[in-house]
């Protein structure tokens, strides 16, 4: 129960006790909505903090890209169990990468919004800890890169994105995230018009900003130049707000 409204409900009860046999009849908001308030609070909250700048920050050092920018979405699946691991094996949803990679990504993301749309990410940079707890359930490289050799995830330079209308509803991209198949395949023509499009626009206007797909993953961008980093085991802080 939400401790106002316990304080509430206690000084009401001894109020009625005091002045005899009243009933009181109290109806307090269901879990969700408090829940759902609280999330719409923290999202206007996280909106209203002042950016940071990139000045004096090493092209290599990690940042957390909402600290930069207030124009993404997210919806960090590996923070969940909506992927196709069905395991959650992030502590918190975080989205932190390289600060060049930052900076790559917030001067595509304005060329995406002159045109009504912005980038949603899925995943972003990924600890090297987290690759093995990864491989540890799906120990195939087809799907999982193996963790010895670590993946451009794990080196703060590649990202798993969509694009969303200025209102956050997603384009049709044809499959779901994370959905391992030839409908994913970029070469694969044999597609609704409307998904070849989308997905034409993302790709062209991803590697006019410096990224690179691969042929299997629509999702998937690295920047360009992303896999000459080491791999890296930071781990971001969580709080409580944040699980």
């Amino acid at each position: 129960m939400n401790r106002y409204l316990l304080v509430v409900w206690i000084v009401l009860l001894f109020s009625c006790k005091r002045n005899g046999n009243v009933s009181v009849s109290i109806t307090l908001p269901e879990r969700d909505t408090i829940e759902n308030t609280k999330k719409d609070t923290l999202l206007v909250q996280e909106q209203e903090k002042p950016l940071k700048t990139f000045a004096g920050l090493a092209d290599t050092t990690f940042v957390r890209l909402a600290d930069f920018s207030h124009d993404f979405e997210y919806d960090l699946r590996y923070a969940s169990k909506n992927n196709f691991l069905k395991a959650k094996v992030y502590d918190c949803p975080e989205c932190y990468v390289r600060a060049k990679t930052a900076k790559a990504l917030i001067k595509v993301n304005a060329a995406f919004m002159e045109k009504g749309y912005k980038i949603k990410f899925f995943d972003c940079y990924r600890p090297n800890f987290v690759q093995f707890k990864m491989w540890k359930i799906v120990p195939n490289p087809q799907y999982v890169a193996d963790p010895v050799k670590g993946s451009i995830h794990n080196k703060g330079g590649a990202v798993d994105i969509t694009l969303v209308d200025l209102e956050g509803k997603e384009l049709d991209m044809g499959t779901d995230f994370d959905f391992f198949g030839k409908r994913a395949y970029h070469d694969n023509m044999d597609l609704p018009e409307n998904i070849l499009q989308n997905r034409k626009l993302l790709k062209e206007t991803m590697e006019e900003y410096g990224f690179w797909s691969i042929r299997t993953e629509w999702w998937h961008y690295n920047l360009a130049g992303g896999s000459k980093d080491k791999i890296a085991n930071f781990k971001w802080d969580c709080d409580e707000d944040s699980e």
